[in-house]
């Protein structure tokens, strides 16, 4: 059957094993460079701060602005990626990052490096692109292992966050030994190469076979064919809805979870501002590490926190997103307490470093799988991207909080407590007002023909209660 075909009948072609795994593999190399970009700005802030002759507090005042420019930037690829499609989105948000890292080797002043690395949003942003993308191709998925461990085959994709940040530091520690203290330049520009190589990559994707059939929809409603439409949209299990994305989070079902999940993020970047994008701050400043064993700490922490994702996502798939999420943070939060409350002896900060980075960034790999779940087709990117643009509103107010503190001369090791380690397990505590959900298309799904040019319709993701669970 053609595309055209299934399309004005109103049916969702399955995707086969090589499409399914292709789209994994560069999903996950898309979400590691997106990362590596953006933690490395944090991992060489203190070296961008000493050539500019720049004090701690107004370190971090920087590192604030520019996630405030980052959330304006991610805010809007949701609907753009809800308009544009999943593949253009996941093209957009890659170029963006080798963008980024390009500007950024050029920075002059502090207001021009501000207005580049808010571009890095649009890297940032990749990681609800991919849950996005994933989430619908493993609904229709012909391939039976990716279907029974879905969380678990995005936490690989989601270990792109700890890879991407280990990489990030070990190619600081590289570049500092061979170029010298003042290299950052170097570092950020060479940081360009392998971002253009993952968004040529991007262009082998096929669109989403959902938003290829909601495209259709959308095409017949611009006709004025509004009632075919809405027939196509039925036979496909889509709402037919015309409100706006934003609007649509904001209503009905999506409502509780759009606040909860929203709330979640903001809190929780407490913990990522403090522990990952400044941990080498922490540790160098907080715990008196020298500066090449913090890069050391940060490579074999994040080593663990790639651990910690798939750690996460195995236990999801087994035991419910919500709970591995809850459980999680809380315990993350405990072991950054311990951290920052202990002795400064080089092992006792590894593994309690390593432990609050498992604990804190292992549950991404649910969270995000979760969250794409919780929207409808039609808005599911916006959703799933105003959630993750909630982190720019937390690290930028857990940065201010720490700029106050630190600025008022409060030990930065007492300021990370109350803002980094008080945040993580606070978001846990707040996850417990989510609502749970199960994707109405894994039924749907598991039900349909093993072949490639079989068709299956599938809808969008109800309330347990409501299919059962």
């Amino acid at each position: 059957m053609s595309t055209v075909a299934r399309e004005s009948a109103g049916r969702l072609r399955t995707v086969g094993v090589k499409e399914t795994r292709r789209a994994t593999a560069i999903a996950f190399f898309a979400w590691t460079i997106a990362v590596y970009d953006f933690i490395l700005f944090g991992t060489l802030l203190p070296d961008i701060a000493a050539d500019f002759g720049w004090s701690t507090s107004e370190a971090l005042l920087v590192s604030t602005l520019v996630s405030i420019g980052t959330f304006v930037v991610v805010i809007c690829v949701g609907p753009l990626v809800d308009r544009l499609g999943r593949r253009k989105g996941m093209i957009i948000s890659v170029g963006g990052t080798a963008l980024s890292s390009a500007a950024t080797a050029a920075t002059m002043s502090s207001a021009y490096l501000v207005g580049v690395r808010s571009v890095s949003g649009l890297g940032l942003a990749e990681q609800s692109v991919n849950a996005t993308y994933l989430n619908e191709l493993y609904a229709l998925t012909e391939d039976k292992r990716i279907k029974r461990n879905q969380g678990f085959v995005y936490a690989m994709v989601q270990t792109g966050w700890p890879l991407g940040a280990m990489l990030a530091a070990a190619f600081v520690a590289i570049i500092i030994a061979i170029f010298g203290l003042d290299s950052w330049r170097i570092a950020f520009l060479i940081a360009t190469v392998p971002a253009i190589c993952v968004a040529l990559l991007c262009r082998r994707l096929k669109e989403s076979p959902q938003f290829v059939v909601q495209q259709h929809v959308r095409a017949l409603r611009k006709e004025g064919r509004v009632e075919e439409a809405a027939q196509i949209a039925a036979a496909a299990g889509l709402d037919h809805q015309t409100a706006a994305p934003f609007k649509r989070i904001f209503q009905g079902k999506h409502l509780r979870n759009t606040i909860v999940l929203s709330l979640a993020w903001l809190v929780n970047w407490f913990g990522i501002q403090t522990f990952s994008v400044l941990g080498t701050t922490v540790l160098q400043t907080g715990k008196g590490i020298d500066a090449s064993n913090a890069l050391m700490l940060v490579v074999g922490s994040n080593l663990v926190g790639a651990l910690g994702y798939l750690t996460h996502g195995w236990l999801g798939d087994r035991f419910g997103r919500k709970r591995v999420i809850v459980t999680g943070w809380i315990l993350g939060g405990i072991c950054f307490g311990v951290l920052l409350l202990g002795p400064s002896n080089t092992v006792f900060v590894l593994i309690s470093y390593m432990l609050g980075l498992f604990f804190l960034l292992g549950p991404y790999a649910a969270i995000m799988f979760f969250q794409a779940e919780c929207f409808d087709l039609d808005c599911r990117a916006t959703g799933s991207t105003f959630i993750g643009a909630m982190s720019q509103p937390g690290a930028i107010i857990g940065g201010f909080i720490l700029t106050g503190l630190t600025a008022a001369a409060v030990p930065f090791s007492t300021a990370a407590l109350w803002v980094g380690a008080l945040g993580t397990l606070v978001s846990g505590l707040v996850m417990l007002g989510t609502k749970t959900v199960t994707p109405r298309a894994a039924a749907a799904a598991a039900a349909a023909p093993a072949s490639a040019d079989a068709v299956v319709p599938v809808a969008g993701s109800v309330p347990d209660e409501e299919v059962g669970g």
